[in-house]
C-alpha cells in the first residue's frame, strides 16, 4: 500500500514544499488573479471581436444598418476594454519599476 503514496512536497507549489496555508497570502492571490484576468480579458476580446464581426457581416448582407451598428459597438467596446486592462497592467509595472516594489511579482 505504501507504493501508492507519492511525495509531492518538492514539486507542488514550485518546489517550495509549503502547505497552501503557509503561502504569502494576499500578495500571491492578487498576482495570480492579475495573471488570470489578463488571460480572460484576451479570450473575451477574441470572442467579442469575432461576434461583432459576424454581426457586421450579417447586417451588411441583410441591409440592416441597426445590426451593423451593434456589431461595430461590440467590437469597439471589446477593444476599449482590453486597452483599459492592458494599460492598467503596464501602469502597475511602471509603478513597480519606479518604486522598486514587487506588486504583481507572479507575472513576468
Amino acid at each position: 500500500m505504501n507504493k501508492l503514496a507519492v511525495e509531492i512536497g518538492e514539486t507542488f507549489l514550485g518546489g517550495s514544499g509549503q502547505n497552501l496555508k503557509n503561502t504569502e497570502g494576499v500578495g500571491v492571490f492578487v498576482s495570480n488573479f492579475f495573471a488570470g484576468a489578463i488571460s480572460v480579458a484576451g479570450i473575451i476580446l477574441l470572442f467579442l471581436l469575432v461576434g461583432g464581426g459576424i454581426a457586421i457581416i450579417a447586417g451588411a448582407g441583410k441591409n440592416d444598418p441597426q445590426t451593423v451598428q451593434k456589431g461595430k459597438l461590440a467590437a469597439t467596446s471589446a477593444l476599449i476594454g482590453f486597452v483599459v486592462v492592458f494599460s492598467a497592467y503596464w501602469i502597475v509595472k511602471l509603478v513597480e519599476s519606479i518604486t522598486g516594489l514587487d506588486l504583481i511579482g507572479g507575472i513576468n
